[in-house]
């Protein structure tokens, strides 16, 4: 997600450029707003940033300010109708609005929009936020704060206006935002990759409750919402982050290259060399390797064209992607004991084919770590891990998944080592590890159905 203002600068190009950087946060569509004149102008399209976007569309885009998102669907399916930015015309002129996170009372707001007679033309908690707006009393900053008061849950948010362009974060931080200064002005963006991309500098993080605004008057900063104990999430640092990006004031990389050498502390393994999982679990495991001593080296090749098997919208999908993902590379780990480091299990889809690839490949033993703790809750945050049906080891124990995917032994990072490389005992929402949320009342994530599912009766993407 992006919002941007550069004066005298062609920000639908800018924005362009930095969701291409931001492209491993969502795979499904992409979409960039702009205003020029008071007037909007919106392209979306599903696919990748750049089957979305030519020369041709962004020519349609005028002005200096934008907002720009790559779908990652939680709540709401993955067709078009729920791409993003949402724009509409109000009273006051154009209001789109970008998302990044997840609602737990959507559907409570979803049914009193509806009650009040709004109409409703998507299954996402992104146009709710819409009509919250809209139906707010003020300027668009008291609208926003008003905003912040009704909505529960995770978000950061780009919104455009005809005359600014607005960044928000939750009350707990849960979801990343981040500001740069850019010659003629400044971008929000949901991490640091984006400032070395477009030519623009870091500047700070959005803070839990705040509300930024760029325009020609500058940056402006306010406090919406009272602050709470900063949670941001850990899967920011684990996998969903790009290793050059700034998070929490460490570089990605580094972070985990430290879980990785916490995990060869916990769990050593008699053993010849370590491989990755790549890209996601490269760190990790170079960070294993060094603790350890043990060689590292390429045991898979990754294929990539293929995306993120993770954020792929079904699981159908997310299975036939791993065999066209990855290729074992035989002369590595032929008559090799090997550790092969993950960063993360999730539902177990990829573990149980890559320990038989290095298996076939000649291998003679497959020992897994893993450099975060097992998953056992449910997210309702903003990362697709709503069902705990489909988390491996909400169901399993740890000898029980060796055994499902075939390792010869397995272990998983504790959390206090976990901490211990994030180099923070809190600051963290660490609730799909512990299935302790950060919010005061759990009421709302307890009437909420599986947020993917939730209107799937009534539309069908």
């Amino acid at each position: 997600m992006v919002g941007i203002h550069a004066a005298g600068s062609d920000a639908a190009r800018l924005a362009f450029f930095a969701l291409h950087t931001l492209q491993h946060r969502g795979q499904e569509a992409a979409g960039i707003a702009t205003t020029k004149d008071g007037a909007a102008h919106v392209h979306k399209g599903l696919g990748l940033v750049a089957s979305v976007f030519n020369e041709d569309n962004l020519a349609t885009l005028p002005g200096d300010l934008a907002i720009g998102h790559t779908r990652y669907s939680t709540t709401g399916g993955s067709g078009l109708r729920n791409a993003q930015p949402q724009l509409i015309e109000t009273i006051d002129g154009p209001l789109g609005l970008a998302h990044n996170g997840n609602l737990v009372n959507a559907h409570l707001l979803r049914r009193e929009l509806l009650e009040r007679g709004v109409g409703l033309q998507t299954s996402s908690d992104t146009e709710v936020m819409v009509h919250l707006l809209t139906g707010a009393s003020g300027d668009w900053m008291e609208r926003i704060q008003t905003l912040m008061e009704r909505v529960e849950g995770a978000y950061a948010l780009t919104i455009l206006t005809r005359d600014a362009v607005y960044g928000v974060r939750d009350r707990w931080g849960l979801r990343p935002l981040v500001i740069g200064a850019v010659d003629g002005g400044h971008v929000l963006a949901s991490e640091t990759c984006v400032f070395s991309t477009i030519g623009a500098e870091f500047v700070r993080e959005v803070e839990p409750g705040e509300v930024v605004r760029l325009s020609d008057s500058g940056l402006s900063a306010r406090q919406g919402v009272s602050a709470k104990n900063r949670a941001l999430c850990t899967f920011e640092q684990i996998y969903f982050s790009r290793p050059d990006s700034i998070c929490d004031g460490s570089l990605v990389h580094s972070t985990r290259q430290r879980l990785g050498r916490e995990l060869a502390k916990e769990a050593p393994v008699d053993a010849d060399l370590v491989v990755s999982v790549p890209d996601s679990g490269t760190p990790h495991a170079v960070g294993f390797a060094q603790q350890t001593g043990l060689p590292y080296t390429e045991g898979l090749i990754k294929n990539r064209y293929v995306g993120r098997t993770f954020i792929e919208p079904t699981q159908q999908l997310r299975a036939a992607r791993v065999a066209m993902k990855f290729n074992p590379l035989a002369e590595n780990v032929a008559d090799k004991r090997v550790v092969m480091v993950d960063d993360s299990i999730v539902r177990g889809t990829t573990s149980g084919p890559l320990v038989r690839m290095l298996r076939n490949a000649g291998a003679l033993e497959v020992h897994l770590r893993v450099a975060c703790p097992a998953i056992v809750s449910p997210c309702y945050m903003g990362v697709d891990m709503a069902s705990k049906d489909e988390l491996i080891a909400a169901h399993r124990s740890v000898e029980e998944i060796c055994d499902h995917i075939g390792a010869d032994s397995l272990a998983f990072l504790s959390i206090e080592a976990m901490m211990r490389a994030l180099g923070s005992d809190n600051g963290y929402c660490n609730a799909c590890f512990t299935g302790v949320y950060p919010f005061e009342s759990m009421r709302f994530v307890q009437l909420s159905l599986n947020p993917k599912e939730e209107f799937s009766s009534v539309w069908s993407d």
